[in-house]
């Protein structure tokens, strides 16, 4: 089974950055980042696929790059101009496929366990 493990959350300062990294047990041609507030669905910030094409939530885009190397098995995703509202823990997945197609949740078959990031206005 896929294992994903997830580093680099924490604290910032609204408009600070942070970075985050996923190494994964095996490869995956698909990998995303989500989020999730308590009571709130996970919700798609960024995928990436092996060609390294990518796609962003309206939310994130032009703050957020999401980036892969491909033989380490990791995936980063840097967050520039952090916003209070951006606070949520960050899970890493991944798909058995090729390429992504959506950052829809029910598209991904691997997650793990999430690492948290809070902004502080």
């Amino acid at each position: 089974q896929l294992r994903l493990v997830e580093s680099g959350g924490g604290s910032a300062q609204a408009g600070g950055s942070l970075t985050l990294s996923c190494e994964a047990s095996e490869y995956r041609g698909c990998m995303a980042w989500f989020r999730r507030t308590p009571g709130n669905a996970r919700e798609g910030v960024a995928f990436i696929n092996v060609d390294h094409r990518a796609n962003y939530a309206d939310s994130v885009k032009d703050r957020f790059t999401i980036s892969r190397d491909n033989a380490a098995r990791t995936v980063t995703l840097r967050m520039d101009r952090l916003k209070a509202e951006d606070t949520a823990m960050y899970y890493c997945a991944a798909v058995r496929t090729w390429s992504c197609v959506t950052l829809r949740e029910d598209e991904y078959t691997d997650w793990g366990q999430g690492t948290q990031v809070t902004v502080s206005s």
